[in-house]
């Protein structure tokens, strides 16, 4: 019997796919000392090395978008799912660059596949609930980064072999994509539709949920050392910023789709782009730590919802099919991930990091600026 697209069913099994995709690519950030120690890299190769998942993942987005916009999100969750736990063991237990390069390209395509259907498969659930729900299914994503790193990284302090640590790491990811799938929305007869170039709201919705993930990126690899460059805290403190910031989100989320229901898309565009501006005002201008470090809470509160919100607006969106749309949205955003930490490199090469890190504050006001044009409830 095929589940309706709002069911106690369907929302946990969406909500699995979510935990499942954080949990297995936060497994892989403890594992990646072991990973370069293995093939003898510098640290210049293992740059490059990390490039094949940002490729794998952009390579696969649209695809899986292209598939899921007329076929279902449910064969590609699926798919990429069973992909990343298979890709994650390897990833230690290769001796060879090249076979670490392959492994991370496929690891990278497999989260990618599983990042755009899950999202798609969730804009279909949200829609039949009528209501806000994808702030809780991103919240999902969040709780399983935090599970994935700190249960490997309490594995691996445990003395645990990496690559005993990894199947122990896929187990988990496996079980939570097999009690998915049986829930997921079957899949749809038909033919995927030719491909469509994103234009228009589209197009904006993407350039802004790049800018979302652009300053979430440049905050993981900065952050520390603006703290530190600041005089706030010593190095071996510099993380806590971030942890503040990630924390925040991840309550921001969990609580996000009755803020959404309350205020509607407009408004939490507006507001959450304004706390997370004056998070950035505090983060920079603020010489009391304390109050310094709150900077990072109200950027973290600020900017929780505004993703989830510009994924459903892409899904409700009437310029393409719901499923290509979501896909331009992701790897836009996937790109500002991967963007952000050198944007910043160079914004701060050339000026310095407080001024880099005031331009993110600026980008950052366009989600305000722009939050009637592209939600006009």
């Amino acid at each position: 019997m095929t589940p309706s697209a709002d069911t106690a069913a369907t929302r946990l099994a969406t909500r699995l796919a979510f935990f499942a995709a954080g949990f297995a690519m936060s497994c892989w950030a403890p594992l990646v000392p072991f990973a370069k120690a293995n093939v003898g890299a510098g640290d210049a190769q293992l740059g490059l090395l990390l490039l094949c998942l940002g490729i794998g993942s952009l390579l696969a987005m649209p695809v899986t978008g292209w598939i899921s916009a007329q076929l279902g999100a449910r064969s590609m969750i699926l798919t990429g799912g069973i992909g990343m736990v298979l890709c994650l063991p390897p990833l230690v237990a290769v001796g060879e660059a090249w076979l670490l390069a392959g492994a991370l390209l496929l690891f990278g395509a497999s989260l990618g596949t599983i990042d755009v259907a899950m999202n798609v498969h969730a804009v279909e659930v949200e829609k039949a609930a009528r209501r806000p729900l994808m702030s809780g299914f991103h919240a999902l994503f969040s709780v399983g980064g935090f599970a994935g790193a700190g249960g490997m990284t309490l594995l691996l302090s445990q003395e645990v072999p990496p690559t005993a640590a990894a199947i122990c790491g896929s187990a988990v990811a496996l079980a939570a994509v097999l009690l998915a799938g049986p829930r997921l929305l079957k899949a749809r007869a038909g033919e995927p539709p030719a491909f469509v170039r994103p234009r228009g709201l589209v197009l904006l919705l993407a350039a802004l949920t790049a800018v979302t993930f652009l300053v979430e990126g440049a905050l993981l690899d900065w952050s520390a050392l603006l703290i530190v460059g600041r005089d706030l805290l010593e190095p071996a403190k510099g993380g806590l910023g971030y942890m503040l910031f990630s924390v925040a989100m991840t309550l921001g989320r969990l609580t996000g789709d009755r803020v959404v229901l309350a205020l509607g898309d407009r408004r939490v565009l507006v507001l959450g782009g304004i706390l997370a501006l004056l998070g950035f005002v505090l983060m920079l201008l603020a010489e009391w730590t304390p109050l310094a470090m709150a900077g990072f809470v109200l950027i973290g509160l600020g900017a929780a919802n505004l993703v989830p919100v510009l994924f459903s607006l892409a899904g409700r969106q009437t310029a393409m099919p719901a499923g290509l749309a979501v896909a331009a949205v992701t790897t836009t955003g996937y790109a500002g991930i991967l963007a952000g930490p050198a944007l910043v490199g160079f914004v701060a090469q050339a000026t310095s990091l407080s001024a880099a890190f005031w331009m993110l504050a600026a980008m950052m006001a366009l989600l305000p600026i722009f939050a009637r044009v592209v939600a006009r409830g």
